[in-house]
């Protein structure tokens, strides 16, 4: 039995009547003892119906937040497998590409596990699950987790950001990323922490959630902290609201002063990696003000190296197949680029840059990016390059200004091949269901 499902069976044991998952779009909830006995009667149903064993087996699925999404997840605790989350919007045939990529020996269709050729299992040193990159740098990849792995991160968040026993979290981040799982999930099975799943990121929507099922921690992205910001919701609405924080992408600092100034409570940034879980966070939110992401978790230890980079070492950090790994603990270098002061604090400085040659010239798109964000107004950029054998320079902002007066800005003090020529100018970046920023959709808006 893994060390995760011990967690659990503790947990029904000593919050079973409690209520565990509250669905606001229908009012439904179940205690833990109820939520147990559904993932049990989930397995045997799948079990009964092919008669195959999950155990060290990759079985890949994909929910949308809520009761069904837990029972599927806790049910496959149970039966041993290793368990690979997808994004609840992915499509089918994708979902089944991933699985065949991995080896996978189950996919979730929906209605019932699909058993799939060519499975490979696992049968020492296993995983417990498998996280899947964003794909924002390139393809998806898998990067496996041990079950002490996973304890390990949603330790050094509960500890560092002072989760309580009372504590009710909001869900609307997607329960296997991550983000979702340090926060959301493990902090459920491991320490009784309650959720309430969402029904729609619409700042009212969100308030009429709050005043009727009274969470006190809500972490989300950038986005949707901007929504509330500049919404009419009555600071009223979320006065249960004790922690709000902040993660999945860059957060502009002029949002978090909005925020704090209309509901009277700091933001407080919170900066991880699929490969590392947690690694800083601002437990005071005001570095967030300032656009820091705050000091290293507890347990998570950081180095500056060559580049402007950190390595990041703690017993969350994945060690099957990562080659930096180093004794007992695991060690990553993200690709953002980022600085540490004498305190401790970490700021970071945006992406390690990509070099792409433009009409004969070199230009670093993280270079450009971090300009484009220093330009008043702008909230948040993202550039590329076209396609094509003389590629164009575009970038997508965040902005209520003209393209006129960005490109008059940047004239007086940038090179002209360093201003893209193409611009799409939005009231804010597209995101997808993890909170990254939606780079296929840009990359339409831009150069289509």
């Amino acid at each position: 039995m893994s060390g995760l499902l011990q967690a659990w069976e503790k947990t029904v044991s000593r919050r079973g009547v409690a209520t565990a998952v509250t669905q606001a779009s229908d009012s439904s909830a179940c205690t833990f003892r109820e939520l147990d006995a559904r993932a049990k009667r989930w397995l045997a149903a799948q079990t009964s119906a092919s008669g195959a064993s999950l155990a060290g087996h990759a079985v890949v699925f994909a929910a949308p937040n809520g009761t069904g999404w837990l029972e599927i997840f806790i049910g496959l605790l149970r039966a041993g497998a290793v368990i690979v989350p997808l994004d609840a919007g992915e499509p089918p045939a994708a979902q089944r590409l991933v699985a065949a990529s991995l080896r996978a020996g189950f996919w979730w269709d929906g209605t019932r596990l699909v058993a799939l050729a060519g499975a490979r299992r696992f049968r020492s040193h296993a995983p417990c699950l498998i996280k899947l990159t964003s794909g924002s740098t390139g393809r998806p990849r898998p990067l496996p987790f041990t079950a002490a792995q996973l304890l390990a991160d949603e330790r050094q968040v509960a500890a560092t950001m002072g989760l309580r026993p009372r504590d009710v979290n909001y869900a609307l981040i997607p329960f296997g990323h991550s983000y979702g799982l340090g926060n959301l999930t493990l902090p459920l099975l491991v320490r009784g922490l309650p959720v309430v799943c969402g029904a729609t990121p619409l700042p009212h929507a969100i308030a009429a959630d709050f005043v009727r099922w009274r969470p006190t921690v809500f972490p989300s992205v950038p986005a949707v902290w901007n929504a509330l910001a500049a919404s009419e919701v009555p600071p009223a609405d979320l006065a249960s609201l004790r922690l709000a924080i902040s993660a999945g992408a860059p957060l502009p600092p002029e949002v978090a002063r909005r925020y704090a100034a209309r509901f009277g409570r700091r933001l407080h940034n919170f900066y991880g990696s699929s490969e590392t879980g947690g690694i800083a966070y601002d437990r005071t939110g005001s570095a967030t003000l300032a656009g820091g992401v705050g000091q290293p978790l507890r347990g998570v230890s950081l180095a500056m190296i060559r580049g402007e980079r950190i390595a990041v070492s703690s017993a969350a950090v994945f060690t099957l197949g990562n080659r930096r790994a180093r004794g007992r603990f695991g060690r990553w270098t993200p690709a953002d680029r980022a600085t540490i002061d004498h305190r401790g604090f970490v700021t970071l400085l945006g992406r390690r840059g990509v070099i792409v040659k433009i009409a004969g010239r070199r230009v670093n798109l993280g270079e450009v990016t971090s300009r484009l964000r220093q330009v008043a107004g702008v909230r948040e950029a993202w550039v590329d390059i076209g396609p094509g054998p003389n590629p164009a320079l575009g970038a997508a902002l965040a902005t209520e200004r003209s393209i006129a007066e960005l490109r008059a800005e940047l004239q007086a003090d940038t090179a002209s091949w360093k201003i893209p020529k193409k611009w799409t100018v939005l009231p804010s970046l597209p995101l997808t269901a993890r909170g990254k920023v939606d780079t296929r959709e840009l990359r339409a808006r831009v150069f289509g």
